[in-house]
């Protein structure tokens, strides 16, 4: 066994500590009392199905505390903290991961730290010179919010950032606490890792922007968007997968890895990227205007939420499409059990599903659900196919 330790438990650090708690002793580390609080009580703070079962339910060697003292024993430190994308610089905020580097080396230096946050491309090769050590590498994660341990358990790939011993050490423990018998595992250089991870998200949100804009071609020109969209995926070389269309891409991910991919291409050629970021911005105008050409005087934008399962709404596309609408003087209601607040941006939430569906006179929902149907005559989605 391997004594690790997990800086940061959000999504990513919170399953990957479960993952591998199923077989090494880990620490799981945060800053938020109150959540650690909830994890010592088997409780996950996130909404993950799987993750809830296996933090109340199974024999997991895993220790949750905000006391940084287990970097000194640890052979391992994952570091899983946030990275939001700052439009300042045009750059991720890695100051969070930095610190926690720079408090691992001091208090262990020997220990082998693995950035799971993400970070821009050449960042670990960057550290590792203001530092002065070769103890970083990265190692992307490729997981779905509210699926989060589902994916580390059915992982699609790993990815460690180094050639070494202690690089294939890390990714035989992932992928030996995983439920898959051959998971394809790559070590790379370190700038690599980091742009699989962009080109990867980048490339999803292509396919959502490309949807997106098929959907926006057939409703102006009163065409039947599922029967069109059908008629693209039986192509084998295009397939029947992420093609439902949305308000556009959003989430944690998505919209914050475009950006940063953008920035990275700032002394080479491009068009695609810059055409992807500006494909989101352009759907969520299309959709708003439809919006606002049915003249209605009240909106309400059931849940926030981007995906099924998730319990998260950062970044989610409906937020940029109900500014588009208010700026239009037409009043936003909002419909989001998972809100403590009364108000958002201005909005007033409602947490009476009965009222909200009487007072407004359209529904925006980006994902169509059963608790809709009865009003779906007033239900303004463009969920095709019932899924994210």
């Amino acid at each position: 066994m391997t004594s690790i330790a997990v800086v940061g438990l959000g999504y990513v650090g919170l399953s990957v500590a479960a993952l591998l708690g199923q077989k090494h002793p880990v620490v799981g580390i945060d800053i938020d009392e109150s959540r650690v609080s909830l994890l010592r009580q088997g409780k996950s703070p996130i909404h993950d199905d799987v993750l809830s079962e296996y933090l109340s339910e199974r024999d997991l060697d895993v220790t949750f505390t905000t006391d940084t003292a287990a970097y000194a024993d640890a052979e391992y430190v994952v570091v899983s903290t946030p990275t939001n994308y700052d439009p300042e610089t045009d750059a991720f905020d890695t100051e969070s991961v930095e610190a926690v580097v720079r408090d691992v080396i001091a208090a262990n230096p020997s220990a082998t730290i693995v950035v799971k946050s993400t970070v821009p491309v050449g960042f670990v090769t960057g550290l590792r010179k203001r530092l002065g050590t070769d103890q970083v590498i990265f190692s992307p994660e490729f997981l779905r919010e509210g699926r989060a341990l589902e994916d580390n358990l059915h992982p699609s790939r790993i990815i460690v950032g180094e050639k070494s011993d202690r690089a294939r050490k890390f990714a035989d423990m992932l992928a030996d606490c995983s439920l898959e018998p051959d998971v394809p595992v790559l070590l790379t250089d370190p700038d690599d890792a980091e742009a699989v991870k962009l080109f990867a998200n980048t490339y999803l949100a292509m396919r959502v922007a490309f949807f997106n804009e098929l959907d926006s071609f057939a409703i102006a020109h009163g065409l039947s968007s599922r029967e069109v969209i059908e008629g693209v995926g039986l192509d084998p070389r295009i397939g029947s997968h992420y093609n439902n269309p949305s308000f556009g891409y959003g989430g944690y991910c998505l919209p914050k890895d475009t950006r940063q991919l953008l920035a990275n291409y700032w002394n080479v050629p491009q068009n695609l990227m810059r055409a992807i970021v500006d494909a989101n911005t352009t759907r969520k105008d299309f959709i708003a205007m439809e919006i606002i050409k049915r003249e209605p005087a009240v909106v309400g934008v059931h849940r926030l939420i981007m995906k099924a399962g998730s319990d998260n709404f950062r970044f989610s596309s409906i937020q940029g499409v109900m500014k588009r609408i208010k700026g239009k003087g037409i009043e936003v209601v909002v419909y989001e059990p998972e809100l403590e607040e009364d108000t958002f941006f201005g909005s007033r939430v409602s947490r009476d599903l009965a009222s909200f569906k009487a007072e407004c006179d359209l529904i925006v929902a980006n994902r169509m659900v059963g608790e809709l149907d009865d009003v779906r005559d007033k239900v303004f989605t463009r969920d095709l196919f019932g899924g994210d």
